[in-house]
């Protein structure tokens, strides 16, 4: 297996896509999970074109529902990227090793290393130095590291600090035993798929502590931020931490002019009014219209959304084609689900809106409003 081989691109992937997104409603109400924009562009997109970008010909996702929208639109990426983006369809859910068994036949071909990705990830995807690692200790599988706050609230990994072998996991540690959390990324070789049968299975719980007891685990650091953008808090989370690396990197995607304050990306097609403040770390999408005296931080605004005169949003996520009145407050991790309308002088509080529905009186405590 020479250094060419797997850059020419015959490397696979497959994302564990899942079912229904449940935690980022109301978005995910109007659009399945892995079409919803984190940044102006679908968040399986960010994986995808990273994926493509280090020599993947193949991505495989896994679903537990029929996602036609999903389908149609990946064909319409796949062309455009020149690779091959196809479905597993599992008829029960399969939690996170069942798929890979799903789909053998296509992981298992040409005898290569291949990726597996949770679909909420979002990070500096480290896919090459993963496939150097990967050679370089010869074992089965590669996990992806990253270093978390707060350990107590995840299963931490203890590895070889030395070499990245892994010794063992440890769930919800009560006392300090490592900060280092398993973050959704890895590299296998095909050996792996003997270990793991077509049924639900935790690849976390039933198939790492055995390859990490045999010797076979190892784990790459990851250098830069991480987030599992899975739900609205952390959505935002993670979209501060991606415009603050863009911003690291002097990154053209990033946009300025006279009203924007910080980093920032805003859709060419958006227009933004007089005495506005946008910013820092908000992104507005393609067709949105902001007018005089608006002020946006820590925000994202999607495609055709409106935002009128003197409104003032923070931590909120607006949905596609959503209109905000005149002299509106919004905080504390708002979501607006497609095409809602909130009225002049309302104040919203960390409320969820479902699509379609108008707002016409405050919401001074966060809660769903159906």
């Amino acid at each position: 297996m020479g250094g060419q081989d797997l850059k020419i691109g015959k490397m696979k992937a497959l994302i564990l896509v899942g079912g229904y997104g449940t935690r980022l409603r109301p978005l995910t109400l109007s659009k399945p999970k892995p079409l919803v924009e984190f940044a102006n562009k679908p968040i399986l997109l960010h994986q995808i074109e990273a994926l493509v970008d280090c020599g993947v010909n193949h991505v495989v996702l896994a679903v537990s529902y029929h996602a036609d929208l999903l389908e149609q639109e990946m064909q319409i990426e796949a062309a455009r990227l020149g690779i091959n983006i196809t479905f597993s369809h599992e008829k029960e859910p399969l939690g996170t090793a069942g798929p890979l068994a799903l789909s053998r036949e296509v992981l298992a071909k040409d005898d290569e290393p291949f990726f597996v990705l949770n679909s909420d990830v979002i990070c500096d995807f480290p896919f090459r130095e993963m496939v150097e690692f990967h050679k370089s200790h010869g074992r089965e599988g590669t996990i992806v590291v990253t270093k978390v706050d707060e350990p107590s609230k995840y299963g931490v990994v203890i590895y070889e600090q030395s070499t990245g072998k892994i010794d063992k996991f440890v769930e919800k540690p009560q006392e300090f035993v490592s900060n280092k959390i398993n973050a959704g990324l890895y590299i296998f070789s095909p050996s792996i798929l003997d270990r793991i049968e077509i049924k639900p299975t935790s690849i976390e719980k039933e198939v790492f502590p055995v390859q990490a007891e045999e010797g076979q685990l190892y784990c790459y650091e990851l250098k830069g931020f991480w987030m599992d953008v899975g739900q609205p808090a952390d959505f935002l989370t993670g979209m501060c931490l991606y415009l603050t690396s863009l911003g690291q990197k002097n990154s053209n995607l990033l946009s300025s002019g006279p009203c924007l304050v910080g980093n920032v990306i805003v859709d060419p097609t958006a227009k933004i009014g007089e005495n506005c403040r946008i910013g820092p770390n908000v992104t507005i999408g393609p067709g949105v219209v902001i007018e005089d005296g608006v002020c946006i931080k820590r925000s994202t605004v999607m495609k055709g959304a409106k935002i009128k005169k003197h409104s003032w949003l923070d931590s909120c996520i607006i949905g596609w084609d959503c209109t905000v009145g005149r002299w509106v407050r919004m905080e504390n991790v708002c979501v607006l689900g497609e095409d809602v309308n909130v009225n002049d002088e309302i104040y919203l509080n960390g409320g969820k809106v479902l699509p379609h529905k108008s707002i016409g009186t405050s919401v001074t405590e966060p809660q769903i409003i159906m």
